[in-house]
């Protein structure tokens, strides 16, 4: 088969739908060998993918293509593609173009999440508008729709009433790197680096309202292990002023670490000497740092109520993000017991099991093959 990605995230976005497109391509690529796998973007200037073979990297073929990538994506592409005899077209992000299935080419959509329907006040109104055409359409147009979590499958079948039979939940792995042991002295040196001379708890992920950090951060003060930081890393927002301001009225500046711009490379070496991964976000579609974090031998506390339980398994405990109470009595249940600790992070490495490139390629080729018109 010769199967074309929508791939512009790959190339261009550093974490998020970019991760997700590499790992897609990146899996299939090593796993699948008897197949084309060809990424279509408007630009590779970024270095974003360098192991990906440049001769399956495609761009626009024309000067108005060139200048107007948008449209690109959303319609002439077709005719691209089938120049190119691709037989099925994934959009790796949420959206297809349009004239697929009248060019007789297959089609699959992942669908991340549905966020900006569960919450909209953390969105714009045209944002909001937008989106919902782009998902809306996708899913109706496409052949078959891949959610990357049985939360995801769940929003799509109640909010778009999208046909359950239609949607293949399919996961996701993280980057690699968190699966390679940092050593030791390495660990303490990057550690140094950012100034972190204590045991702490760590939480990755930009620092924002649906994030929650400053929760995370009015629990931790309340917790009788003084002796632990708190290092949260992120971009952050003007949402990171609160937090700012309850550190300086508290007088926590000795206890709470905010870093921002922290190398992809020094992350595992954070991972890997945290005693513990507290993600308590509101929503997530699926929830990647859990998975960093268990891949790192750390155990997690994440919250209920969207994907996190699902993406973390038995590797963690979990509270209600919105009760500061629960997320301060499991916080103190895991910083008072090393063996709970050590037990969640053994059972949270054998949960990743799930989630390893070559099982995902392989439920990715199966359903490519389901689909496919030329083998009808």
């Amino acid at each position: 088969m010769r199967i074309g990605f929508d791939a512009k995230r790959a190339f261009a976005n550093k974490t998020g739908l970019g991760n997700y497109s590499r790992f897609v391509l990146d899996s299939l690529y090593n796993h699948e060998k008897g197949h084309e796998f060809i990424a279509y973007t408007p630009k590779n200037n970024k270095n974003l993918f360098p192991d990906f073979p440049q001769k399956s990297v495609i761009f626009p073929k024309t000067f108005f293509d060139r200048k107007l990538s948008a449209y690109w994506r959303y319609s002439s592409i077709t005719t691209q593609l089938q120049k190119d005899r691709v037989s099925i077209f994934h959009g790796l992000s949420n959206e297809i173009p349009r004239g697929l299935a009248k060019a007789n080419i297959a089609s699959v959509v992942t669908i991340h999440d549905l966020i900006f329907e569960k919450l909209p006040s953390h969105y714009k109104a045209i944002d909001r508008a937008i989106y919902r055409h782009k998902f809306k359409s996708a899913c109706e147009r496409a052949d078959a729709v891949i959610a990357i979590s049985e939360q995801t499958k769940g929003d799509l079948i109640d909010i778009y009433r999208v046909d359950q039979n239609k949607i293949h939940v399919i996961y996701q792995d993280c980057n690699p790197v968190f699966k390679k042991t940092v050593d030791l002295q390495k660990r303490l040196e990057i550690n140094k680096e950012y100034g972190i001379n204590a045991p702490y708890v760590l939480c990755v992920g930009t620092i924002e309202e649906r994030k929650n950090q400053l929760r995370l951060v009015q629990a931790f003060t309340r917790i009788k292990n003084k002796e632990f930081k708190l290092v949260l890393v992120g971009k952050q927002t003007l949402y990171t002023q609160k937090i700012h301001d309850f550190i300086a009225e508290n007088n926590l500046i000795d206890q709470i670490l905010i870093l921002e711009n922290v190398p992809t490379d020094h992350l595992p070496a954070l991972y890997q000497e945290a005693e513990l991964f507290a993600y308590i976000s509101i929503y997530e579609g699926f929830g990647i740092p859990i998975l960093e974090a268990l891949n790192s031998g750390t155990p997690v506390l994440a919250a209920k109520g969207s994907c996190l339980e699902e993406a973390g398994g038995p590797g963690g405990l979990y509270a209600d993000p919105y009760d500061l109470d629960d997320i301060t009595n499991q916080l103190q249940k895991l910083l008072d017991n090393p063996g709970l600790r050590k037990s969640l992070a053994e059972l949270g490495k054998q949960h990743m099991e799930k989630f390893t490139g070559k099982q995902i390629a392989h439920q990715l080729l199966e359903l490519y093959t389901k689909i496919d018109r030329h083998n009808l």
